[in-house]
């Protein structure tokens, strides 16, 4: 069994590839920064009506299969 050498063969299909999806894609866009990335903004103030118990209400923000099946 005769072997020959494809290293030439393989690096020149490789170069073509290589220049094809240059040509179909060309450059890969410009890098984005972190700083470009992310929003800082101020939080909005705690509003302390939001954590009063409300025991009438309180059975609405609790998940329950029986309340899920009622009709």
């Amino acid at each position: 069994m005769e072997h020959r050498d494809t290293t030439a063969h393989h690096n020149t299909a490789d170069r073509d590839a290589s220049a094809a999806r240059r040509t179909r894609f060309g450059a890969l866009p410009e890098r984005v920064r972190f700083e470009d990335m992310v929003e800082e903004r101020p939080a909005a103030p705690r509003d302390p009506a939001r954590d009063n118990y409300d025991p009438e209400g309180s059975w609405r923000s609790f998940s329950c299969l029986a309340a899920d099946l009622a009709p």
